[in-house]
């Protein structure tokens, strides 16, 4: 089964969250559910429950898990030969209040991850911050399983954390295993396609859909937090050798992450691998077989593999993610 290829465009997922806002509303153009806090916009996701649909063009409403089933090879390129399902999940948050303390397993933590699944390392870029905004990435240091075992009882969880107020731009990276949470904020989220999260603790709070607690997973939470992963603070961006005016914020063996500032031409995408792109800034113009693909503030294109190399022309000055793949054989 074959089809021309062309730049992907998705529709994206809104999820209730008891600790979500409704900042998507001028982030994003697609209306919000009335009446509930919204958390999550899920940009590019290729998850059974949670699939994104492409919003024009001859592929117009194909989830991208269908696109994996059809055109591996086209979507992955030489990479398609080592995953089945698209390894990213990338996502928007509005942590209108601060979310539950929590932790994700690792990839060799098998006994803790579902059929299926993968471990969960993730990081985030701070798109807006208010009074209340904070970041908690590690514990401090000296914090032990008991003490934290301890802390939970006397809900003092949050003086075995270590926490910082970001500034808009900071890239955080959180590796499986680290305890972490965050409020008051809104974020881009790159993460391997995995839901699997571990509840330490969630602040007493009631889920008023509910009417309940919502539930924790503590023993599975100690039983996979990295006791090493202390003091995280933003990560120090290093200049791009191989895109002009872009600074390299990720580099990890789940995926790289460009930001590119510019008001001038520049090249994106990789030849036979897949390359997403998301703008945070601005807006911009892809040209691919004579057709002009814009992107937009809030929007996330996926370039297939097949395509290539393309140029990338601003509108005006544009703040673009660029997101890549490691070929980990």
């Amino acid at each position: 089964m074959s089809i021309q290829m062309y730049p992907l465009k998705f529709e994206p997922i809104y999820q209730y969250r008891i600790w979500g806002g409704r900042k998507f509303e001028h982030l994003l153009s697609k209306p919000l559910p009335e009446n509930e806090p919204i958390g999550e916009a899920w940009l590019l996701s290729d998850r059974k429950d949670f699939s994104n649909t492409v919003t024009d063009g001859i592929l117009k409403n194909t989830t991208l898990t269908n696109l994996m089933k059809d055109y591996r090879y086209e979507i992955m390129g030489k990479l398609g030969y080592h995953f089945e399902k698209f390894p990213l999940l990338l996502k928007l948050l509005d942590c209108n209040e601060v979310l539950s303390v929590q932790v994700h397993p690792s990839d060799h933590q098998k006994e803790y991850i579902p059929h299926g699944e993968s471990g969960k390392t993730e990081a985030w870029i701070v798109l807006e911050t208010d009074v209340n905004s904070r970041i908690y990435a590690g514990l401090k240091k000296g914090t032990t399983k008991e003490s934290l075992i301890q802390s939970i009882q006397d809900k003092s969880v949050a003086e075995q954390l270590h926490s910082f107020a970001p500034n808009k731009g900071d890239a955080v990276f959180i590796q499986s295993g680290t305890v972490h949470t965050l409020g008051g904020t809104v974020v881009f989220e790159v993460q391997e396609n995995s839901d699997v999260t571990f509840r330490l603790y969630d602040w007493d709070r009631i889920d008023s859909k509910t009417g309940k607690p919502r539930d924790l997973q503590v023993d599975q939470a100690l039983a996979c937090i990295d006791f090493n992963q202390v003091e995280i603070g933003p990560v120090v961006p290093v200049e791009s050798t191989d895109i002009e005016n872009a600074e390299i914020l990720f580099d990890n063996n789940h995926f790289k992450l460009w930001r590119i500032q510019s008001q001038s031409e520049f090249k994106v995408g990789i030849q036979d691998e897949p390359t997403v792109l998301v703008c945070t800034e601005g807006s911009g113009i892809i040209t691919y077989q004579d057709v002009n693909y814009t992107i937009t503030k809030g929007e996330v294109v996926l370039l297939p593999a097949i395509i290539g190399v393309l140029n990338f022309q601003p509108e005006n000055k544009v703040t673009l993610l660029q997101i890549s793949v490691p070929d980990k054989k």
